[in-house]
């Protein structure tokens, strides 16, 4: 029995080592990571790793893809997977993002048999690769009736001739007592030898400036998502209309320095241009520096424009500093001040409590409220607009609030 028992394993090692030897090289198999769409945060995509076997023999394969946290909680992959000789065969596998940015992809790894089941070779794809997660496309896309209406606005402008104090130019027409001699044309004066005036109108396309910070206070998290996170996607849904509606639009990214400067244009490409940027905002965890964010903009932008500035405020005692900041702004652009809606204060503050611990919790909140309303008084009374909602609706309500200013001609 002992040489029986020899002569079996004898027997089995040979039939393994050539079934080891029957086992495609690794530089047979190739392995393609595919992507169908681009990654939006927190919006379902597909990825897809397609093995292709080059060699004569059949194989059994599990693959496993190297993905970073923030797209998979697990490892990918590891069905069962038959791949013919000359042929290939796919695997697709469902991501959700969780953060912004680029995520890191390395290698995949493929375990793969024979049908003897006998020996088993593990082999590596090196596709290492960086691929960008961007702000949510979805929220850009629930908005294409702001688009329509936005385009409707537009050409109603420019079927009506508004003369203002603009400084874009309308017509011509000759000098009349009262006219300001800086608005005289010179050059046509001269041609018709009598003062010739310029007659200007209100802009039918305006410069739009987002400002976003990106300090401490939007890092609190909503839902699984941060609330810079959702500054950002109103961010993009609101240049995606602006854009649409023939405005100039630029981007300022603030923490405790710029981290994301872009100048005002037009056009899809600058869309893109925008969307790179907004995807590379990185939340910080100290307080924002909106002093430097207001000397950065008064540098950058002498017209007059429309300051959407996406923050949120500190309830203390002492006055914030985006308070005063927003007053150095009214002074020479539209500031429109973007705020999230405190839920679940509100929620708390409306309950009614049923030991002391539950009253001081109240207390607390209805307290948080009073001195929110009392900054948001102060900055009415600057001269800034106010849009304050929920997260989930805060690309809703500041695209309605646009299409207010473009409405009323408000710059």
């Amino acid at each position: 029995m002992l040489y029986l028992m020899l002569i079996w394993d004898v027997f089995v090692v040979c039939l393994w080592f050539f079934d080891l030897r029957r086992l495609p090289r690794p530089e047979q198999v190739e392995v393609l990571r595919l992507w169908h769409d681009p990654l939006g945060l927190a919006e379902q995509a597909q990825v897809t790793l397609e093995a292709v076997n080059h060699s004569r023999v059949s194989i059994s394969a599990q693959i496993f893809d190297e993905a970073p946290e923030t797209v998979s909680a697990g490892l990918p992959g590891g069905e069962l997977l038959s791949i013919h000789a000359g042929n290939s065969c796919s695997l697709t596998y469902a991501i959700s993002p969780s953060a912004r940015g680029d995520a890191e992809f390395h290698d995949v790894w493929l375990k793969y048999r024979t049908a003897w089941n006998l020996a088993e070779r593990w082999a590596r794809a090196r596709l290492s690769q960086s691929v960008r997660v961007y702000p949510s496309l979805r929220e850009a896309r629930k908005l294409r009736l702001y688009l329509i209406r936005c385009r409707q606005i537009e050409l109603e402008k420019r079927l009506k001739h508004q003369r203002g104090q603009g400084r874009e130019f309308e017509s011509l027409r000759e000098y009349r007592s009262g006219d300001e001699f800086r608005d005289i044309s010179w050059k046509a004066t001269a041609r018709r030898g009598k003062l010739i005036t310029k007659i200007y109108q209100v802009e039918r396309s305006q410069t739009l400036w987002l400002v976003i910070d990106a300090g401490r206070l939007l890092r609190a998290r909503i839902n699984g998502l941060a609330k810079l996170d959702y500054a950002i996607n109103a961010a993009l849904g609101l240049a995606q209309v602006a854009l649409y509606s023939g405005d100039r639009v630029a981007l300022l990214a603030y923490g405790r320095k710029p981290q994301q400067r872009v100048a005002p244009n037009r056009g899809s490409a600058h869309l893109r241009i925008l969307l790179e940027s907004m995807a590379q905002v990185r939340a910080e965890g100290v307080e924002a520096d909106h002093m430097l964010a207001t000397e950065v903009l008064l540098s950058s932008q002498n017209r007059r424009s429309l300051v959407v500035w996406m923050t949120d405020l500190a309830e203390t005692a002492a006055t914030p500093e985006v308070i005063e900041c927003t007053a150095a702004l009214a002074k020479r652009h539209l500031v429109l001040f973007v705020v999230m809606a405190q839920n679940e204060l509100q929620n708390l503050a409306l309950e009614g409590p049923e030991n002391v611990h539950e009253m001081y919790r109240q207390s607390a909140a209805i307290e948080i409220l009073q001195r929110r309303e009392v900054l948001l008084t102060r900055l009415r009374r600057q001269g800034a607009l106010i849009v304050q909602a929920a997260p989930q609706g805060i690309s809703t309500a500041l695209a309605n609030k646009y299409i207010e200013v473009k409405e009323r001609s408000l710059l």
